[in-house]
């Protein structure tokens, strides 16, 4: 019978939740890529299909249109601007890779973990500041500080199994004998 909490079983979950938020990384990098064609399509959408969104949050869909219209202006007129978002893509996978240190050493490694909720925590500020600057619309920004919330609460989760394992595989210090 195995323990439920032993360092296989803990070593598995940890490796679980990695998998989870590598794969969201990963994600959210590659759609970074194909943004004009992204906006083009959530517009349309908006229009058609997903009138009913657009209905029920105004400002969304004149949000949606108005960075389409941005987008595609850059995209046609100076479309090195978009060579921007390709490395903001790169990065997220980048950091993606980081990961796999993680997880096949996850004690070893926690150090990449704890960077990365560095950088999560790090998203709240640089939206509150640059989104101001850039003309961002508030709530858009709530979105973007999400990303980080959402990206903590895996890594926190993460960070204590790793604690938890390396208290479960450290040898304890031999006692000390008289002489």
């Amino acid at each position: 019978m195995s323990d439920s909490n032993g360092p296989r079983a803990l070593l598995t979950r940890i490796r679980g939740w990695l998998v989870v938020f590598v794969v969201c990384l990963v994600l959210s990098g590659a759609t970074a890529f194909p943004l004009v064609t992204e906006l083009r399509l959530v517009d349309e959408a908006l229009d058609s299909w997903a009138a009913p969104l657009a209905e029920l949050f105004p400002g969304l869909a004149e949000w949606i249109t108005r960075v389409r219209g941005g987008v595609e202006a850059a995209d046609a007129q100076a479309p090195y601007l978009l060579y921007g978002t390709d490395w903001l893509a790169f990065a997220h996978l980048v950091i993606a890779v980081a990961f796999y240190g993680v997880y096949r050493d996850p004690v070893r490694n926690i150090w990449v973990v704890e960077f990365g909720m560095i950088a999560c925590a790090g998203i709240v500020p640089l939206a509150l500041i640059c989104g101001p600057i850039r003309d961002i619309h508030f709530w858009w920004s709530v979105i973007d500080m999400s990303f980080g919330v959402f990206g903590i609460l895996p890594l926190l989760v993460v960070r204590r199994m790793i604690k938890r394992l390396e208290a479960a595989t450290t040898a304890p210090e031999p006692a000390a004998v008289p002489a």
